[in-house]
């Protein structure tokens, strides 16, 4: 038998297995303390020349000159370029576009518009770029156009801002939860339940069973139709029982046929479930503080001071500054108002407002009608919270109020709760979960799902949906304790703190009705 021998500095096979002496002796690399991309190399202010210097990125635009080329490069760590002043001699190639490494010395600029700039002695073009044919040019253009190419606008400077963000978003979100010992969950993308009930789902076929006819059937891949999900809401209920509070940030999918700023057919939701509680207000305050933390923690981020600079480049498409400032202020105010949908309707109802939609209790608040109501009751800067709707505007899963009674009276409501914010309106939105088999079982009925009676008539099941959400109702059976939670339009709230005024620019590969360019 071979056996392993480890002393110091050598390692060792026996039985004539070969000798590899001062295994151990690795040689220590040396680490540059140097900035490795621009970001760095901007907030790196010597006083003195820095000698070899590199950094590899795009050009952003060049300006020619008989003995320089003044090249602005990027990398996407910063929203402002890095000036690097090529010599002639090395600057071809040096294109709008191109990938290039450049290598220098990191010197203090004597020109105006930067503290310090990069003498480059060597310049090597990495992915060569045809400047006649780049689409992305320096000038001004349209969003329009720019959605025309999804695969080549995350490169413009304010885009490469707005993705960092998302990820500076994801992380603090991260911290929140985990700092509440929340557990991260992953979800399923298929499904075989539509949670929210609307119909509005993208059904998943396989080439097989699109092509199949009468005559030449085709088995069914899941045996049973399958969708892209609408929310995880129903999945994460199911760990939350395992887990206890869990969270996820997931892609969702809507087949809305809308072409509107605020719709994407493919867009991310951040949900959470809050096991053990019997508080609408628990799920209310969790929403809330999330919020609060991120808006405190990225306030004095490098994103948010990019995303609010007033400099020149700024693209007259955002939001003013000043609005975009004032939705940061307004989600750290320590009050957030909390009314609920009787006290909404009777505000508009009294309003001297001509709303194109009159309000009536019943039905759903029309955006006109949540602008109005996140104006005047938030002060057009704080967010505000709706509680409590009627109970047949809304899904079946949510748990009716207490004062309620099993049938759709006029006015019986759920525990449940939308979050308006100014300009936006409706970013998220919650609820308690109905966790009472029977009140679960005749909320689903009252909402006319299909119902086949049990073949036992004695069984006091004899009325239950026969459907694929057998499932959900099995989390009733056994063990299922009060719990809440709400859903969080990510890509909206990324519209809402960033000042763009389009959800379908809050993503690098936006998909909407009529739209997926790649």
């Amino acid at each position: 038998m071979s056996m392993l021998l480890l002393r110091r500095g050598a390692l060792q096979r026996t039985h004539g297995c070969r000798r590899i002496a001062n295994s151990f002796a690795f040689p220590i690399a040396s680490v540059s303390t140097l900035p490795a991309n621009v970001s760095g190399l901007l907030d790196f202010k010597p006083h003195e020349a820095v000698e070899n210097v590199k950094i590899d990125g795009y050009v952003r635009s060049v300006r020619a000159q008989k003995r320089h080329h003044f090249v602005a490069l990027g990398d996407g760590s910063s929203l402002e370029s890095l000036q690097a002043v090529v010599p002639a001699d090395q600057a071809e190639g040096l294109a709008i576009g191109a990938a290039v490494r450049l290598d220098g010395s990191w010197v203090p600029s004597q020109g105006r518009g930067q503290s310090h700039e990069l003498q480059v002695s060597q310049a090597t073009v990495l992915g060569p770029s045809d400047a006649k044919t780049f689409p992305i040019q320096k000038k001004y253009q349209t969003p329009e156009f720019l959605r025309t190419l999804p695969h080549l606008r995350p490169r413009i400077p304010f885009y490469t801002t707005l993705f960092r963000f998302r990820s500076d978003m994801i992380r603090s979100l991260t911290s929140f939860f985990n700092n509440r010992q929340f557990v991260q969950t992953h979800t399923p993308i298929f499904t075989a339940s539509d949670c929210e009930g609307a119909g509005e789902v993208f059904h998943v076929l396989t080439e097989n069973e699109k092509n199949a006819s009468a005559a030449d059937p085709a088995r069914p891949f899941f045996r049973r139709p399958v969708y892209t999900t609408v929310s995880s809401q129903l999945h994460l209920e199911a760990l939350s029982q395992a887990l206890g509070n869990v969270w996820t940030l997931s892609p969702t999918f809507r087949a809305e046929q809308s072409d509107t700023p605020r719709h994407l057919s493919e867009f991310y939701m951040l949900e959470a479930e809050l096991s053990f509680t019997n508080s609408q207000a628990d799920v209310m305050d969790l929403l809330e503080d999330m919020l609060k933390h991120v808006a405190s923690d990225l306030a004095g981020s490098k994103t948010f001071h990019e995303l609010t600079s007033s400099g020149g480049d700024r693209s007259p498409d955002l939001a003013p500054i000043e609005q975009v400032t004032a939705r940061w202020h307004g989600l750290t105010r320590d009050v957030w108002p909390r009314i609920t949908y009787t006290e909404a309707v009777n505000l508009l109802e009294g309003a001297d407002v001509p709303f194109l939609h009159i309000p009536k209790w019943g039905e759903d608040l029309h955006t006109e009608h949540e602008k109005f109501i996140a104006t005047n009751v938030g002060s057009g800067h704080t967010p505000v919270f709706v509680t409590d709707y009627p109970r047949n505007i809304k899904p079946f899963y949510m748990k009716e109020g207490e004062s309620d009674h099993s049938s759709l009276s006029p006015k019986s409501t759920v525990e449940c709760f939308d979050l308006l914010v100014p300009d936006f309106c409706e970013i998220a939105g919650g609820s308690m979960r109905e966790h009472r088999l029977e009140n679960l079982i005749e909320s689903m009925r009252l909402r006319g799902l299909n119902y086949t009676p049990a073949s036992d008539p004695r069984s006091n099941t004899s009325l239950e949906p026969r459907d694929n959400l057998d499932w959900y109702l099995d989390l009733r059976r056994w063990g299922c304790p009060p719990h809440g939670g709400f859903g969080l339009g990510f890509d909206r709230l990324i519209c809402y703190l960033t000042g763009i005024q389009t959800i379908h620019d809050t993503t690098a590969f936006p998909r909407w009705y009529g739209r997926c360019d790649c």
